[in-house]
Order: C-alpha cells, then structure tokens, then sequence
C-alpha cells in the first residue's frame, strides 16, 4: 500500500490554502478533489468580497481568523499579483430604527481589532454615494473584493512549488482510522489505496459526509448541516456606485446587497433559500423580492436592470451554547482520532479567512 504524509481533502479555497500551508511547512502532501477542476463549490460561487471582520462574535473563530485573514489575504495578493481591490463598503440603515443595529456592529467590529469604521449620517453617505437612500450609513475602509478564481490558482502554485500535489477526480469514498495511520479509499478514473499520517477534511458542503464515511470517527461529533442556497442578480446597467453597499443584515445572511467585480460589474444577493438538494440554477421569480431589498437603499433600480446571474450554496451548521454558528475545526483532541482534522461550517467569510484557517490546521497538526 502506498504512503504519503498528509493528504487535504477538497481543492476549494481552503483546502488549497492548507495544503499550501503544510507543503511550505516541509509537509509531503496530496491534496484530493472530487471534482474535475479546483474551486467549482462554494469557493467560486461567492461574492468575493473581502470582509473586514465586522459581523462576528467577538473571540469567535470567525471574527479572529477573519482579521487576521484579511490583512494575510491582501498581501498575498500584492505579492502574487491577484487581481483584488480594497474598495470599501457602506452598511446602510435605511430607517431610523435600524441605526442601533449599525451602532451595534460599530461596537462588534472594533472588538474584534477593525480600528477604521465611522458612522455616517445619511448626508456624509450620500457625499461618497449620491444614488445612495440612507438614514445613516457604517463606513468599512478595509472591505474589498478579489479575484477567488486568481486567488486559488496563486495558491495552487504555491502548493506545487512547494513539493505539493494535486490529483483531481480522486473522490474520496471511505476512510479507516488505526494506530498506524489513516487510510484512504480513493475512487474515480484510477482507484488507489492509500495511507497517511494527516488527513484534512476540507471537504466544504460534503465535509460532514465524508466524516461520517471515516471508521473511527464518532457520529455524534459530525454536525448536522443545512445547506443556504443564495442567487445573485446581474446589473444589466452600470450602476451608479463605486463602494459595496450592504443593507442591515437579514436571518440567515447579510442582506441582498450589492457587490461590484474587478471590471466593475453590479450584481446583487445573495438572499436565503434553504434547500436539500444542490441545484445552482436562479430561479427568476426570485427577483422580486430582491427589488423590494435593493429599494430600500436603491429607489431607482429598474425590473429590468436585473437578469438571472448564478447561485452558491454555504454550509451552515448550528451555533453552540444559543451563540451564532462558528468555523469548526475540529482535531485528535475533539474527537479522539489520531491524524485527523475535520473543518465544518466553512462559509462566509471563509475565502477572506482561508490563509488564516490553513495556518490554525498547520498549527494543530505540528506534531
């Protein structure tokens, strides 16, 4: 039976980031994906927004890795050449009952180390939007956007470059934890046996499913997952902002808001569908409610305007102790099983974060 030291299940963002990580760490790594190309989940079904850590309860895994990430994320980028930009972003309050919840989030942002927020008041927003409706505005300096698709193949090449390696269409069906090592039933074109010292669960939406599939790993340790399907609109006209304008978050996400891309294409969502099974197509009928969103902080958005653009799927797992839900990475001391690192709930803002999380798992698996 082959051996090899760590092998990373799952070529999303994550996955590539900690498989980069373990390679630069002197690691000998595989790293696993199902599917026929990297980043075809949730990794290139986003915003690609980069959070400035707001929005996470302060000394949560969210809000630290988020942070931190971010700062990591930007210059990974400048020193890569992926296309990002730190662009900035408006929280909106469109009335003012709405105002406490910014003021709330003020608070939660500089708690958890985002020194550059400033309240605005609705005239100051309109100076740097005018299209912008507001009743006051949260101004984010350090929010921006990235190319996920840039990023995750700068990570690839690191990972590579690093002695790593990367085999595609190689799902992993089962697994057998013992004393000597972990190993691997390998499927696809060329079904392999293998076995490793470190397996890394990066899996994303199939992360709970594959830990189930692991002999050893005790069932009621696995999270029950829910899966939050989320469309996005295209903008078919240019649209009259030059910063990310986000509404007062909704359950479950943080609004319809809007985003730009790098060449400066609008697009708005995601919203909140919760579905069992994973179909990406946009329903069109969705719009309307979107438009009912989008007015309240863009009164002259247009039916038309809006075409059908696609849809992500995040992986939600449930909060602990009434908290909401957390990043959960889950190693030997959690759950008994030597060599094993398991990562749920990886959603927003796991792209921002994913350096970050990659060096928490190197960190776990030092030894």
């Amino acid at each position: 039976m082959e051996q090899v030291e760590a092998i990373v299940a799952g070529a999303g963002v994550v996955g590539l980031a900690v498989a980069r990580a373990l390679a630069l760490a002197g690691r000998e790594v595989v790293l696993v994906e199902a599917a026929d190309a990297v980043g075809t989940g949730t990794s290139s079904r986003n915003s690609e927004v980069i959070h400035a850590g707001i929005y996470y309860e302060p000394g949560s895994l969210k809000a630290r890795l988020c942070v931190r990430g971010r700062d990591q994320l930007y210059d990974f980028c400048e020193s890569h050449g992926v296309g990002h930009k730190r662009i900035g972003k408006l929280i909106v309050a469109a009335a003012p009952e709405e105002v406490a919840y910014l003021e709330k989030l003020a608070r939660t942002g500089a708690a958890n180390g985002v020194s550059d927020l400033k309240m605005l008041s609705g005239a100051e927003a309109r100076t740097l939007e005018p299209a912008l409706r507001a009743h006051a505005a949260l101004h984010s300096p350090s929010t921006g956007i990235v190319d996920s698709h840039g990023l995750m193949l700068a990570l690839l090449g690191d990972m590579e470059a690093a002695g790593g390696m990367l085999a595609l269409s190689s799902p992993v069906l089962a697994a057998e934890a013992g004393t000597d090592g972990i190993i691997l039933t390998i499927g696809g074109p060329a079904p392999l046996t293998l076995r490793c010292r470190l397996f890394v669960n990066a899996a994303g939406l199939d992360a709970p499913a594959l830990a189930r599939a692991i002999s050893g790993m005790p069932p009621h340790l696995v999270p029950q997952e829910a899966m939050a399907k989320g469309s996005y609109f295209t903008c078919l006209r240019k649209v009259p902002f030059s910063r990310l304008i986000y509404p007062v978050p909704e359950a479950g996400g943080l609004g319809t808001h809007l985003t730009l891309d790098l060449a400066g294409q609008g697009r708005f969502g995601p919203d909140v569908e919760w579905v069992v099974e994973r179909r990406y197509a946009v329903d069109p009928a969705r719009k309307t409610s979107m438009l009912t969103s989008i007015r309240r902080y863009w009164p002259d958005v247009r039916e038309e305007d809006l075409a059908p653009g696609y849809s992500g799927i995040r992986p939600k797992i449930p909060g602990v102790d009434d908290k909401a839900p957390d990043f959960l990475i889950q190693g030997p001391a959690a759950h008994g099983v030597t060599g094993l690192v398991n990562l749920f709930g990886i959603e927003s803002p796991g792209l921002t974060s994913a350096i970050a999380i990659a060096e928490q798992v190197r960190d776990v698996t030092a030894n």
